[in-house]
């Protein structure tokens, strides 16, 4: 009883906390499977560190997108919260098996788009350092490649600026805050677009397709429109993948950049899952990498996360993060904060001088 009333509370408070003004039905949805016993006991047959409710969530949407739950799926498609709440719990109880099954094959995307904003004139930036004129993305930990279509997108900023391309289907905006402007600095051509996670997932996949909107909340329509406009920009050039250890397949990753082109490095808020111990060995591999050839980093990271990139005195877990440009070359490393940025990169303040 003790762990049933544990998860009662968890899901009660991802109900009334969590979801409360980000979705709405979600709310309706994770209250009532607090509040049913059948449904409970349905989700201690999922193990337990997959029984959260944004992993249970997202494998009921993934059935229910698929066309397995479609009572769920009509009350989801209505944003009818009482029959979804209703729907949900049957379908949990008559398909336990299945959504334990997705549960524990597929792990919880956070919202991945949007981060171009922030990344363009960081990445702009590192390839001014260096002077080169064709660079290799390397995206770490951000599983759909959505950062490695940033030369491809539109972004315009609060003080008027435009960067990036302005005929792209996909578009993104951010706030500017301080004194100093975002550089128009355009990005040199990208010859290589590499995705490094320990599960990547294809946006040319339908299965792992319909598993990134599975993660949204089914009445966020926006946010699902996003999704499909990257997605569908995303899969016109894909990415080469690699799956496993992100910093053991660092230097094959590098390896797969063209000699001529500059490699940069991107972690966008994914070195905070690493132990410091495996942050540093990531610093390592950049270092050991740029004894032929200059090699970036170009890190968007909670204050303190990223090694050897200041701190600026911001105190850790400040509601702020800190864009990074660091630049590896003949045992030497150049590292800067050139930024602050907050709620995912939709605001930004740009550091560095022109």
């Amino acid at each position: 009883m003790g762990k049933a009333r544990t998860l009662q509370q968890v899901y009660r408070h991802f109900g009334e906390v969590d979801a409360a003004e980000a979705s709405p039905l979600y709310e309706r949805v994770a209250v009532a499977l607090s509040e049913s016993e059948e449904a409970l006991r349905a989700i201690e047959a999922v193990p337990a560190r997959r029984r959260h409710p944004a992993v249970v969530l997202a494998a009921l949407h993934d059935l229910a997108l698929a066309g397995r739950a479609p009572a769920l799926a009509a009350a989801y498609a209505a944003g009818n919260g009482d029959a979804a709440a209703g729907a949900a719990i049957d379908t949990l109880v008559r398909s336990t098996d299945e959504v334990t099954a997705v549960a524990v094959r597929r792990r919880p995307r956070a919202d991945e788009t949007g981060r171009c904003a922030v990344l363009y004139p960081a990445l702009a930036e590192a390839a001014r350092r260096v002077g080169a004129d064709t660079v290799g993305l390397i995206d770490v930990g951000c599983s759909a490649g959505f950062n490695l279509s940033v030369d491809r997108v539109g972004i315009a900023y609060g003080d008027g600026r435009v960067l990036g391309d302005a005929s792209s289907p996909v578009r993104f905006s951010a706030s500017v805050v301080g004194e100093r402007p975002v550089p128009e600095r355009a990005m040199p051509e990208v010859v290589a677009r590499i995705g490094v996670d320990a599960d990547p997932v294809d946006v040319t996949d339908p299965d792992d397709a319909r598993w990134l909107r599975a993660c949204l909340p089914p009445d966020r329509p926006e946010r699902a429109a996003r999704l499909a406009a990257e997605s569908a920009l995303a899969a016109t050039a894909p990415p080469l993948l690699l799956a496993g250890d992100a910093v053991e397949l660092l230097p094959e990753a590098l390896a797969r950049v063209p000699p001529e082109a500059l490699p940069v490095v991107t972690t966008t808020w994914a070195l905070s899952r690493l132990p410091l111990e495996k942050r540093l060995r990531f610093l390592q591999r950049l270092d050991a990498a740029a004894t032929e050839r200059p090699v970036a980093w170009v890190s968007v990271e909670g204050v303190g996360v990223a090694p050897a990139v200041p701190t600026m005195g911001d105190r850790h877990a400040s509601g702020h993060s800190i864009v990074g440009v660091a630049v590896f070359g003949h045992s030497a490393l150049h590292a800067e904060a050139v930024g602050r940025c907050w709620s995912r990169g939709r605001l930004l303040a740009w550091l560095a001088g022109s």
